[in-house]
């Protein structure tokens, strides 16, 4: 019983850390372009498809970003140009990128 709630607590505080990056890091980030990161998400799916390529597109193009992988238009890059490389951890990206992930997945939204 007593290893579970470790268990518990361990777990709550790791996915409350990863929830606190993704907020803080990615949501504060975007919150002054004019695209959401909702529309940033389904140009993302357009171009990546399924839930393993938009993950491993969007820690590419945080990784290195470049005007080539870009999702965004020519015209957007041009105002706001391209992000600077992360500043996250591999093991910090993962998590925020997961969190991104279920928070504008399509099937979420389907009933």
């Amino acid at each position: 019983m007593v290893k579970l709630l470790i268990y518990i607590l361990c777990f709550g505080t790791y996915h409350l850390h990863a929830s606190t990056i993704y907020e803080e890091k990615c949501v504060q980030c975007h919150a002054s372009l004019p695209v959401s990161l909702d529309e940033m998400f389904k140009r993302y799916l357009l171009v990546y498809s399924g839930e393993e390529n938009v993950k491993a597109g969007i820690k590419h193009y945080l990784s290195y970003p470049s005007k080539d992988i870009s999702v965004m238009s020519e015209l957007f890059i041009d105002m706001y140009h391209i992000k600077e490389k992360s500043i996250l951890t591999e093991d910090e990206l993962n998590r925020s990128i997961s969190i991104y992930w279920e928070t504008y997945k399509v099937s979420k939204r389907l009933k």
